[in-house]
């Protein structure tokens, strides 16, 4: 037996949380579903790769759902492995908010925090 710690596949903020559960609600009042939100990781953007976020009410079979205080975020497998380690989180700044990821498997990213390049 191990005693070493697996590190998480992938967790939310406490901050991400909040925020995409006040999101949701917003959502399931104007639709009535109370969607999740979907991180995928696609290829292109300024530095390789590019975080893409959207409200997805389906998840599809082979998604992994995370959870954390009643927030959902949806990942497919292969954006996944990009994103093993990384957390979700919620950035409020002066000028403007976002979900923003920490992900320990970029290498670099661009100054804009929606692509990361991985070595």
């Amino acid at each position: 037996m191990s005693s070493s710690v697996d590190q998480p596949v992938f967790s939310i903020s406490t901050r991400a949380a909040a925020r995409l559960t006040e999101v949701a609600r917003a959502a399931a009042k104007e639709t009535g579903a109370q969607p999740a939100l979907r991180v995928e990781v696609l290829a292109g953007g300024c530095s390789g790769f590019q975080y893409r976020f959207a409200l997805d009410e389906n998840p599809k079979p082979d998604d992994v759902i995370i959870e954390r205080d009643g927030a959902r975020v949806i990942i497919d497998q292969a954006s996944l492995e990009l994103l093993h380690g990384a957390e979700l989180d919620f950035t409020e700044a002066l000028m403007g908010s976002h979900f923003a990821i920490r992900n320990p498997n970029a290498a670099s990213s661009c100054g804009c925090g929606l692509s990361f390049a991985i070595d």
